[in-house]
């Protein structure tokens, strides 16, 4: 009999072991198949099983980013016009404001764009803002001064360029300077603007801007914003080159040249330029007291006019038409008129209209003064009569003489420089002598005689412009006093004052294309030397000029 073991043995170790349905409770019966799992809970805006998902969105960035759709494969080939894309050439000799306003006519992205400097010192250049700011205070002195809109925006673009700036717009108008800096098209622009509270008339503050221009430009001449800014401050607080006394005198003998230009002596030059010197303390006197300029044109016209007045009730044997005719020389608003067409011409609208406006109030404040006086001397029976002054005297020294003093004066007036008064005098002489013998020698076209020397004029100051770096208004400005509509203003407004409406209006009607032929003129003469006295390497055509067809 053999006996039992006490307690189980324990199984080897390499003994197989159960399988789960031997072991769990909760295996399923063979041949069962098992429910499939059920879904994870989750959104209840879960796409259904079957249905595409939509794409995702594409990623927010820039505007000028091209879409996902677009291949540069299958894109279609860019417009070329008929005639061909114009090549634009800019040569390095050239000055600094033909380059940069051929710049400026064209669009920003056909502009060539020179490759920046490189630092060995690793150094950043100038803020955008700080640049910004000079071009723009530079430009407000440039157009507070006279200048045409167009070489304002030529200032302007050449700083930004000069301190690496390419991508840059300026805007001028007549009283507000814009400039628009934008790195490239995925960049936020940065726009800085200006407004032009006062203007003034000193050339020689202008020649300085002009100067700090070309130091700023020229490739040998490093001249850094703070430099710049310091220089700038200099020209704002210098001082006017003549007293307020000088300037006085100058308008007295600027009328008593004009006066005798016109066929008066001695006496009538001491008249007029007695006349002259009131109406101008008279001026200064208003604008201490901050009266606007329409009322100080208008108070300074009303000496001379008392002047010649005076002289016919007193039946003295002068000529009191030249008298009057002297005092209104100085204040025929030419510079302004000059800038008004020259921005007209190019392209400028809104900034010539608002000069034309303002040359046509003052012009309105002279005939206003005059014609006051003019009054009250026709109810005191004052025999004013034009017919005296109306037949051309030829007295050709006196009169060249004179046209050069006219310019002398003028140009101390404008402020100019020492340097350039020479120059202006000896300019307004030639145009004098090229008036005088087509109107009054050849007994022609006084229009055509006034364009043709005022031609000459825009000429030969653009020349010398060109050859100083500098700006052509120093050298034309005076120069064209001598050409100024003083006796047609006078005879009409003294027309008016006598019940004679439509010779008065036909009168002042020719002093306006007088004006405007001085101004067309000399924006002709200009545009001839920057077109024929071009640098070598600049094309035989003017490049980037506009043009249109008027519809």
């Amino acid at each position: 009999m053999v006996a039992e073991p006490e307690g189980p043995e324990e199984a080897p170790e390499d003994r197989k072991p159960l399988s789960d349905e031997a072991t769990s409770e909760f295996a399923l019966p063979k041949g069962l198949v098992p429910e499939p799992p059920p879904e994870p809970e989750g959104s209840a805006f879960t796409v259904p099983e079957g249905l595409a998902p939509e794409p995702a969105p594409e990623p927010e960035g820039s505007a000028f980013a091209a879409p996902s759709t677009y291949s540069v494969k299958d894109s279609p080939p860019a417009f070329t016009p008929a005639y061909g894309v114009p090549l634009s050439r800019l040569p390095h000799n050239a000055p600094w404001q033909d380059r940069m306003r051929t710049m400026l006519r064209l669009p920003v992205g056909d502009r060539p764009v020179v490759p920046e400097p490189a630092d060995a010192k690793g150094e950043t250049g100038p803020s955008v803002p700080r640049v910004l700011d000079l071009s723009l205070r530079i430009g407000e002195l440039l157009l507070a001064g006279g200048e045409g809109a167009e070489d304002v925006e030529a200032a302007m673009f050449a700083i930004c360029r000069s301190y690496g700036l390419d991508r840059c717009e300026p805007t001028v108008t007549f009283t507000l300077l814009s400039i628009t800096h934008q790195p490239s098209l995925v960049d936020d622009p940065v726009t800085a603007n200006r407004t032009v509270r006062r203007r003034g008339t000193d050339y020689t503050r202008l020649a300085a801007v002009y100067q700090l221009l070309a130091d700023i430009n020229a490739p040998a001449h490093e001249v850094s914003p703070e430099e710049a800014y310091r220089r700038l401050a200099e020209i704002r607080r210098n001082r006017h080159p003549y007293p307020g006394w000088v300037l006085t005198a100058a308008a007295g003998v600027l009328a008593g040249a004009a006066s005798t230009l016109l066929g008066g002596g001695a006496w009538v030059f001491f008249v007029a330029a007695l006349g002259a010197v009131l109406g101008d303390r008279l001026a200064w006197l208003c604008a201490g007291r901050g009266l606007p300029e329409f009322y100080q044109f208008l108070v300074a016209a009303m000496p001379p006019a008392a002047m010649g007045v005076l002289l016919t009730l007193l039946h003295a044997d002068l000529r009191p038409s030249a008298v009057i005719t002297g005092g209104l020389f100085a204040l025929i608003p030419g510079r302004a008129l000059v800038a008004a067409v020259q921005d007209g011409l190019t392209g400028f609208y809104i900034t010539a209209s608002a000069r034309l406006l303002e040359v046509a109030y003052f012009f309105v404040a002279i005939v206003v003064g005059v014609l006051s006086v003019l009054y009250v001397a026709v109810q005191f029976d004052a025999q004013l009569n034009p017919e005296g002054t109306l037949s051309p005297v030829e007295r050709p020294v006196t009169q060249i003489l004179s046209s050069m003093v006219l310019c002398a004066t003028f140009a101390v007036l404008l402020q100019q420089s020492r340097a350039t008064v020479l120059f202006a005098t000896l300019n307004g002489g030639v145009a004098w002598v090229v008036y005088a013998s087509i109107a009054i020698t050849a007994e022609g076209s006084a229009v055509m005689a006034t364009a043709v020397a005022s031609g000459l004029v825009g000429l030969f100051g653009q020349l010398m412009a060109r050859y100083h770096h500098t700006s052509s208004l120093p050298y034309v400005t005076a120069a064209i006093g001598p050409l100024l509509p003083g006796s047609a203003t006078y005879f009409g407004v003294l027309a008016i004052a006598q019940n004679n409406l439509d010779q008065g209006f036909t009168s002042l009607a020719k002093a306006a294309a007088l004006a405007l032929a001085i101004a067309i003129g000399v924006n002709l003469g200009g545009e001839l030397a920057r077109l024929f006295m071009r640098a070598p390497g600049a094309g035989s055509a003017r490049s980037a000029a506009k043009r249109t067809r008027g519809f």
